[in-house]
């Protein structure tokens, strides 16, 4: 786990690989609960009888539930100790190269990008690959956007 304190070591990590998070299984019971927290009951990913006979062979994960577990996987990598807010700003790039079968398992892969000083603090890009155990393709690759007030 690495912690940074200032907005000067934010800066200096600038191009550096973070680290990697644990893995951690996606169950039905994490899909289905996604799936009632957004309404998207789409049968691929709840329908566990007719997924099977589907392209995958099982339900899948929502891209954007994979891509929610962002925050989590990273706090297992980084910590952002730094004077004042930190502000999620957004994402800059998005990608789900390939599904998540139920009962896989998913960690991130953390790298950090440019950081850019702003009339207001820092910008700061992180770049997250989100691997699927045994898989050749990552599940997600996403560019996260963060803005640290002083």
């Amino acid at each position: 786990m690495r912690t940074f304190t200032s907005l000067d070591e934010v800066a200096a990590a600038t191009g550096t690989d973070l680290g990697t998070s644990d893995w951690v299984e996606i169950d039905q019971d994490r899909i289905d609960t996604f799936a009632e927290a957004t309404g998207d009951h789409q049968w691929i990913h709840v329908d566990a009888e007719r997924a099977a006979t589907g392209p995958f062979g099982a339900t899948i994960a929502h891209g954007y539930l994979t891509l929610s577990l962002v925050p989590y996987l990273g706090s297992q990598v980084f910590a952002l100790e730094t004077p004042g807010a930190k502000l999620n700003y957004g994402v800059n790039k998005v990608r789900f190269p390939s599904p998540v079968r139920v009962g896989s398992r998913v960690r991130a892969h953390v790298s950090m990008g440019e950081v850019t000083d702003l009339p207001t603090g820092k910008q700061m890009l992180l770049r997250y690959t989100i691997e699927i155990e045994g898989a050749d393709k990552p599940a997600c690759v996403a560019e996260t956007v963060v803005l640290l007030l002083p």
